[in-house]
């Protein structure tokens, strides 16, 4: 009864959510764009708008985006070894909450001897053992309990442990999940720009073509001289080499792209289509609401959980162990009688154990876990302040970009209407095809540039999704109930879960 009633009290520290950052979160980011009358400026969604939700990728509306992605939840193999972690991490929690309940045990036996005919007893020498030389046989058939009650909150601390643990583990599956379908997006719109690169080198290679079609007609009418020809054939000849060398960078996406869906590269392909989309809105929300919608936050603060639990763990080897065996069963020489009445024995028992010196073995473990903690927490904070930066930074690349891409567009403007005006003189003979060959450079280059931007303008909507922590929040996160659940063996087994649930 003693036993019991101990077996309610748990030592340690109880474990507060420490505080995120050092001042409150902002009302607003800083680097939000303002309002603007300019219909083509970059926005945001306003904080009253929808949030993000699970299926993030929605937002960019491209039906090819939206297929690879639902490939990608099922056949992605790194988030196949994140969630059979997170199912490796649930069932050390039935193996704590074990050590709660009594041990029982059997180990049948038979044993047979035989004594020696040549033993004596007694002072002559001829005076023989009345049980020598005689066979015996013993059968045996215990049962052992044995049963260590929780008295500190030992067991108890180790269950909270691992329940955090699994929790962790949960949250890095959904983390795992945001990262793979984040990447997936960005090398999409990053071959859909390799793309775009591509058609503007073939329309570069086609209006080479002509120009040095016109070149060569005004070689052979002598009235142009042949380095101007020359120098038209090298501008097409570098534009096709150019344009051929985009091919690598498209066929790295694209295989990229394959490992992520769980495709083979060799039987994998996406059709050739110039990036054309915008940014969509992106609801960014406050940033109070941040820590609520990054699973890696949350995989963090889980780790504090987890190492204050160990504090308990580490605490509780400072009181005594109480063991309570017992053991009961049949022993008998003849096997007819073993379950007879008269054949049964029993033994029952505790036993009380502490160590009284162990030369501050126990103080150091307990300081041990106290610094792992304060580590988890430094750790947490810093994820918390690392958030903020990338969403920050991603506000400002988007905020950046969209005035670049005005202002790169207007240079590219510019350049057309220079390489008309110097096709123009030329073409009446007022200018050499040198002036030509620098307009036609001006032009490719700012439309590679535009067209960069464009790709990059993509490319950073998505880190920004990501940074804001995609479409999950804290409420999905399993509860120490829903992750203490039995654990099948055809839930270990089976494939893939969708995206919205890291439970089984």
């Amino acid at each position: 009864m003693a036993g019991l009633l101990l077996a309610g009290c748990t030592v340690g520290p109880k474990y507060h959510t420490p505080a995120a950052i050092a001042q409150p979160a902002p009302l607003a980011y800083k680097e939000v764009p303002a309002e603007s009358s300019n219909p083509q400026d970059w926005k945001i969604a306003q904080p009253q708008d929808a949030m993000l939700h699970g299926r993030w990728w929605e937002i960019y509306n491209d039906p090819e985006l939206n297929a690879l992605e639902e490939q990608l939840n099922v056949n992605n193999q790194n988030i196949k070894q994140a969630f059979e972690n997170f199912m490796a991490a649930r069932t050390l929690i039935a193996q704590a909450r074990s050590q709660l309940y009594p041990t029982l045990g059997t180990t049948p036996a038979y044993a047979g001897s035989h004594t020696s005919a040549n033993t004596f007893s007694g002072g002559g020498s001829g005076n023989t053992n009345g049980n020598s030389g005689t066979t015996t046989n013993l059968f045996s058939l215990p049962a052992e309990v044995s049963w260590e009650p929780d008295l500190w909150g030992k067991v108890r601390n180790t269950i909270h442990q691992y329940q955090y643990s699994a929790q962790l583990s949960a949250a890095d599956l959904e983390n795992e999940k945001l990262t793979e379908q984040a990447s997936l997006a960005v090398f999409f719109f990053e071959l859909r720009g390799q793309d775009a690169l591509q058609k503007l080198y073939d329309d570069t290679v086609e209006a080479d073509k002509k120009t040095v079609q016109l070149s060569r007609d005004r070689y052979e009418t002598g009235v142009d001289d042949l380095l101007s020809l020359v120098q038209a054939e090298n501008a097409l000849q570098n534009a096709e080499a150019a344009g051929t060398n985009l091919g690598i960078a498209r066929a790295e996406f694209e295989h990229a792209i394959a490992v992520l869906v769980g495709a083979n590269p060799s039987n994998f392909s996406i059709p050739e289509k110039p990036l054309s989309a915008t940014p969509p809105a992106v609801p960014v929300g406050v940033p109070s609401q941040l820590l609520e919608r990054r699973p890696d936050i949350a995989a963090s603060e889980r780790s504090m959980a987890a190492a204050n639990a160990q504090i308990g763990i580490a605490t509780a080897a400072y009181y005594p162990n109480l063991v309570i065996t017992a053991e009961a069963g049949f022993e008998s020489s003849a096997i007819k009688n073993l379950l007879t009445w008269p054949s049964r024995f029993w033994s029952v028992g505790p036993s009380l154990s502490e160590t009284i010196f162990d030369a501050g073995l126990r103080r150091a473990t307990v300081n041990q876990f106290i610094a792992v903690y304060n580590a988890d927490v430094a750790g947490y904070r810093q994820t918390v302040l690392t958030a903020f930066q990338q969403v920050e930074d991603n506000l400002a690349a988007e905020r950046i970009l969209s005035k670049e891409i005005q202002q790169q567009q207007e240079a590219v403007l510019s350049a057309q209407k220079y390489l008309e005006l110097a096709l123009a003189r030329y073409e009446t003979g007022v200018d050499q095809y040198l002036n030509v060959l620098v307009a036609q450079t001006t032009l490719l280059s700012d439309q590679q540039q535009l067209a960069s931007l464009r790709t990059q303008s993509m490319t950073f909507s998505v880190q920004l999704v990501e940074a804001l922590g995609g479409g999950w929040d804290a409420s999905q996160l399993p509860s120490p109930a829903q992750v203490s659940e039995k654990v099948t063996k055809s839930a270990i087994e089976a494939p893939n879960q969708p995206a919205s649930s890291p439970n089984p």
